[in-house]
């Protein structure tokens, strides 16, 4: 199906007003689900009657199969129109979140997220899309910063929520609140924009190239995942999982790079920007994405934070990027996005670094300062990142590029929520075992600790229980704290990707050379 040259003329007033609210409802509402459970799991796991660890799984399954399904969303909007697959994503999106609900076990809820996030990958290159189409050209940055706005507040309001949620209700709630949300999105979206339908073509699809992407991914993810119960490299399972995800990877490399119709279009990567603020975007926000899954699960597991407190710890770094992201658009619409995404890496680190001095007495107010500063670095993280690695990229093929940047953002955010746990774990055996050696019965301070316990009234075998529990927590501090110590230095270690890309201004401009 053909269509004239010249697209719709862009929305204005009330339209505007209420077409923006509902796209970004649309994004708000999928970026909540890959951040609401985090501070649920441990509410969930008991409810299923399995481990926290396994519960990570909740989190992992929808983002790994959002991140797959996002490629495939270029295809289907080429082939069905943005607007049609826009709603129709959202009302497959709205029904799976009505199944994740009435899960009746980790597997079907596991499952139920697979789908979810499946179904969901249009969602976010389509709202980002239809965001631009219906903005004057000259406010590009303003549908960008609307778009951003709602994908930085997402993440911060889902732990806030979810806890809530998890303490006062039952935990199906954390899904079954996208109800309302997704009725109301795909009604005015669809009333708003079905006589705006984008031209379509009939495109071949990819399924061998589709085909390869899930079996590298998959089985990067279960291996991720399954690695530390498995005994790593020890296990036929991991090592085979392992053989299979490289050779699945370079296959799919190889296909995609060679294929007249390619599912996933490498030859983005060909513009400098694109390629090194994709890394940039995605290194980052892997970085932000694990800090997210981390201090919620350490706060209550040894904390003894409710899930509640646990996400509220996170409130401000929600306030802080919706104050300052206004100031943000204006202001990037004016100046070098390299100087802005600078700003944000320096952010970042700063409030890593700041959480690495956390004890284990540390004040409410003393454990959200550290996220206010996180804050003002979301305020311009996604904007500023997206302005540079769209920068040059022609209006016509902005969904393809945005799908392929969201792909990567959204897999390595997935990835890092695995290895989270994984490095967690492991440096807290190391702590242990260290604490331990320095802690024996020739340790004074033991010595003193066991004889005041068994003043209290409690038995040997219950005092050195206690000692034991307090060593773990100990240890599991520590491990929080080399991460977030981690974390902060690796987000300078990722700050000179930024000046390699060129310059560019204005949400997403052509870029200038140097």
């Amino acid at each position: 199906m053909s269509a004239p040259a010249a697209g719709p003329a862009p929305l204005t007033g009330g339209a505007l007003a209420l077409t923006s609210i509902a796209l970004a409802l649309g994004t708000f509402m999928q970026v909540l689900d890959s951040s609401i459970a985090n501070v649920s799991i441990p509410t969930i796991a008991g409810n299923l009657g399995v481990s926290s660890d396994q519960g990570t799984w909740v989190i992992t399954s929808f983002a790994v199969s959002n991140g797959i399904s996002v490629p495939a969303s270029a295809f289907m909007m080429q082939r069905f129109g943005v607007v049609r697959t826009f709603v129709i994503s959202v009302v497959l999106f709205t029904l799976a979140s009505l199944m994740c609900g009435v899960a009746w076990s980790l597997s079907s809820l596991v499952f139920f997220r697979v789908v979810q996030g499946a179904v969901s990958g249009p969602m976010i290159p389509g709202s980002q899309a239809l965001l631009i189409s219906i903005f004057p050209a000259q406010k590009r940055g303003t549908a960008l910063a609307i778009w951003s706005m709602t994908t930085l507040i997402a993440p911060i309001c889902g732990p806030i929520f979810g806890g809530y949620i998890s303490d006062n209700w039952t935990w199906p709630w954390i899904f079954l609140i996208n109800l309302p949300v997704g009725v109301v999105c795909a009604t005015v979206c669809w009333r708003m924009l079905s006589s705006r339908e984008t031209p379509t073509r009939k495109v071949p699809l990819d399924r061998i190239g589709f085909a390869l992407l899930v079996i590298w991914v998959g089985a990067l993810q279960v291996m991720l995942d399954k690695g530390k119960d498995a005994d790593w490299w020890s296990s036929p399972l991991i090592t085979t999982l392992a053989v299979v995800t490289v050779i699945g990877f370079v296959a799919w490399l190889i296909w995609e790079l060679t294929d007249a119709n390619p599912m996933v279009d490498l030859s983005f990567f060909k513009s400098r920007n694109f390629a090194i603020g994709t890394l940039a975007f995605c290194l980052g926000y892997a970085l932000l994405f694990g800090n997210l899954v981390l201090l919620p699960l350490w706060l209550q597991t040894q904390l003894n934070y409710t899930a509640t407190w646990a996400g509220l710890v996170a409130a401000p770094a929600g306030v802080s990027a919706v104050i300052l992201s206004p100031i943000a658009a204006r202001v990037m619409s004016r100046i070098d996005a390299r100087w802005t995404a600078t700003i944000s890496f320096v952010a970042f680190a700063i409030s890593y670094l700041m959480r690495a001095n956390y004890t284990p007495d540390s004040s409410f107010l003393t454990l959200m300062v550290p996220l206010a500063v996180q804050g003002i670095a979301m305020s311009v993280f996604f904007v500023s990142m997206l302005t540079i690695l769209l920068a040059g990229i022609p209006p016509q093929r902005i969904p393809a590029a945005s799908a392929l940047s969201n792909f990567a953002r959204i897999t390595a955010g997935g990835f890092a929520a695995s290895l989270t746990t994984v490095v967690w774990d492991r440096r807290e055996a190391v702590h242990q075992s260290r604490l331990s050696d320095s802690s024996g019965f020739n340790d004074p301070l033991m010595l003193q600790a066991l004889a005041r316990l068994q003043h209290d009234g409690l038995s040997m075998a219950q005092s050195l229980s206690v000692l034991g529990r307090n060593l773990v927590n100990q240890a599991y501090m520590l491990s929080s704290l080399d991460f977030f110590w981690i974390s902060g230095w690796l987000c300078f270690a990722v700050l000179p990707l930024v000046w390699l890309t060129h310059r560019s201004v204005g949400g997403g401009g052509h870029a200038a050379a140097d």
